[in-house]
């Protein structure tokens, strides 16, 4: 973390300085913004704590309750999940306070009494080593309390206007061409930080605000989406499972394990909560008629309870408290748009959909808040860019060539991870059957699998030899380095934040000779992206944070011998930052877990982490010629 960069800091360092509009930032809701978000949920507020980096974009997220979430139902995050926590700023306390999942235990029928259930297998909950970040358990509420906190202390100074409800909209023209209407249902207005100097709202009364940019993230019945003429399409499964939140007595000896139960009375998956003494259990309820789903819904908690005893037979569970329950059919639906370029006046898209308001699919595969928080960062930076003059308007067209697809993708893995799920013990080819497609797949659970195709974003695979372990279109798959100036061990991927710049990792050849000429390029060519694309008076890494990797041990590099673009100053100040220079660590070498060329490869990194493209470090205007596609001149 830095700061004393504005000058000497003795209070919460994460607390940003305010800029732009966050200097003034009204309490009310303005009638113009440039980006209105409707819903504060996980897509919602990561977009909105994104945009708070952009000190100059107006964005303000309305939300219909009168206060923040209590009771989430979202619970399951996923390893890439919690390296997005770690770009905002907050990975190390949100695990402090998680359920960590480390292994899943699998419970079948005994052979020698099929009406009771024995412990089958185990397996590592990441058995491949695919991340170093955990697979947590958290509520959903605390996430969102997380992120809204971000976006607080970020230079926009970010906040929730609580108490509007999304009436409709209509896209025209000029320059806030979507006028939404909102109605003003209870509650206070802004009530987060600054809720004690805000007034209680009039009940029922409407109110109009013109925005340059809608994002609609208000759930699965989205208005968003039906003022666009979107709509959600799919199928349900006809299959019914019970959930609920638990605090139980029981003799079940894995009660604080993940668990995967089958049994002659049907299934159970089985997930401990945070805290050490909530669960949430989801217990199959069987096959439903296609005119049954009234009646299923309708089904008691005492009911559940019945059957998730019957299913743990020999073991029993006393519950003494649920605080949440629900039933549902498990549905998988997609929408027909992310955006409403195809309807809107000028052919470009005003208003974006996201989240649950595009996909919905089962909560057993512990997919769906951890998708949308990715639909939330891969538009809210590309927002920030055009709204601040950064990039043309065309770069939102990619958020739903590249959102649709991994909504897809999502909702085919979720179809056949809940069809395995609602099996009958009999039913199964082989008993193993289900656990070895719980690790074959592990990569896509762990949010791992995304890959973006070519665009003006993502380059081609002509040079992806020089480093193979870092697949273009994928997250960038950080490895521990030191950082030269203080001998620190640090994964080098750990520093790129969710502060909207793009990384540009120079991975250095043999000699450093090539390297030096690299960087004498970008300072002085008139084609270098830093020169073209940083704004006048700007910080020289404002847009684009550089650093190099060297390939020997780190006592052996000589920062004085460095160029100033891996030693800029910083800050009003001028203060030198000395976190852009790194070495492999001998055994565990960079360069070779990630297949990296030791004639030296420069790696590309959008600021969503993942890889936009692979050049060579001794052509320096591949790297001009691509970011000219993204970025516009300044």
């Amino acid at each position: 973390m830095q700061f004393h960069h504005h000058g000497y800091v003795s209070t919460d360092p994460r607390l940003l300085p305010a800029a732009g509009v966050g200097l003034d930032r009204p309490a009310e809701l303005p009638s113009e913004v440039d980006v209105l978000i409707v819903g504060s949920g996980p897509a919602g507020i990561v977009a909105a704590a994104q945009l708070a980096q952009f000190p100059g974009v107006v964005t303000r997220v309305v939300e219909r309750r009168d206060s923040r979430l209590v009771l989430g139902q979202a619970d399951g995050i996923q390893a890439r999940s919690v390296e997005t926590f770690q770009a905002f700023g907050f990975a190390r306390q949100i695990i402090d306070e998680a359920y960590r999942i480390t292994e899943t235990n699998f419970w079948t029928p005994d052979p020698k009494n099929p009406s009771q259930i024995v412990r089958s297998s185990i397996t590592d909950d990441d058995p491949a080593g695919i991340s170093e970040f955990p697979h947590l358990i958290v509520n959903q509420a605390r996430v969102i309390d997380y992120f809204a906190e971000y976006a607080r202390r970020a230079p926009a100074r970010g906040d929730i206007d609580y108490g509007y409800e999304f009436e409709g909209l209509e896209v025209g023209s000029g320059e806030y061409p979507v006028t939404v209407t909102l109605r003003e249902v209870t509650g206070q207005r802004g009530a987060g930080i600054n809720a004690a100097e805000t007034a209680s709202a009039t009940e029922g009364g409407t109110r109009t605000v013109r925005a340059k940019y809608v994002i609609g993230a208000d759930g699965a019945r989205s208005r968003v989406r039906s003022a666009i003429g979107g709509s959600l399409s799919g199928s349900t499964s006809l299959h019914a499972w019970g959930v609920m939140d638990v605090l139980a007595v029981t003799d079940f000896p894995d009660i604080r394990k993940k668990c995967i139960n089958y049994s002659e009375a049907g299934s159970i998956l089985h997930i401990p909560r945070e805290g050490n003494h909530l669960c949430r259990i989801y217990v199959d309820l069987g096959e439903v008629p296609a005119d049954g789903g009234k009646k299923v819904r309708d089904t008691p908690l005492e009911e559940i309870v019945a059957r998730a005893n019957a299913i743990l037979s020999p073991y029993t569970l006393d519950v003494r408290d649920v605080p949440w329950h629900s039933v549902y059919e498990v549905g998988h639906r997609l929408t027909d748009r992310f955006d409403d370029a195809a309807t809107s006046p000028d052919g470009k898209g005003r208003v974006f959909l996201m989240g649950d308001a595009c996909h919905t699919h089962s909560a057993k595969a512990g997919q769906g808040m951890n998708v949308s928080m990715q639909d939330g960062w891969n538009l809210g930076w590309k927002l920030g860019y055009v709204l601040e003059g950064r990039s043309p308007e065309s770069l939102l067209a990619t958020y739903s060539e590249e959102r649709r697809v991994t909504a897809k993708n999502l909702i085919d893995f979720d179809r056949e991870w809940s069809t395995l799920m609602a099996k009958k013990p009999e039913e199964f080819a082989s008993p193993s059957e289900l656990e070895e497609f719980y690790v074959r797949t592990a990569e896509f659970p762990a949010g791992f699998m995304t890959e973006y195709t070519g665009s003006m974003l993502t380059g081609d695979a002509t040079h992806q030899a020089l480093a193979a372990g870092f697949p273009i279109g994928k997250r960038f798959k950080s490895v521990e380095t030191t950082r030269v100036a203080d001998a620190v061990p640090i994964h080098l991927g750990h520093h790129h934040r969710a502060d909207g710049r793009y990384r540009v990792y120079a991975f250095a050849d043999r000699s450093g000779e090539q390297l030096g000429r690299w960087a004498e390029w970008l300072l002085e060519h008139e084609a270098s992206p830093i020169r073209r694309f940083t704004p006048a008076g700007a910080d020289l890494d404002a847009v684009f944070d550089v650093k190099a990797v060297m390939q020997q041990p780190h006592r052996e590099v000589r920062i004085e011998e460095f160029s100033r673009l891996f030693l800029p100053a910083s800050g009003p100040l001028g203060m030198t930052d000395y976190e852009k220079i790194y070495a492999a660590n001998p055994g565990e070498d960079i360069f070779d877990i990630r297949e990296i060329s030791r004639d030296g490869v420069v790696v590309v990194v959008r600021p969503d982490q993942y890889v936009a493209a692979i050049l060579p470090l001794d052509t320096p205007e591949a790297l001009g010629e691509f970011l000219g596609k993204t970025f516009l001149e300044r």
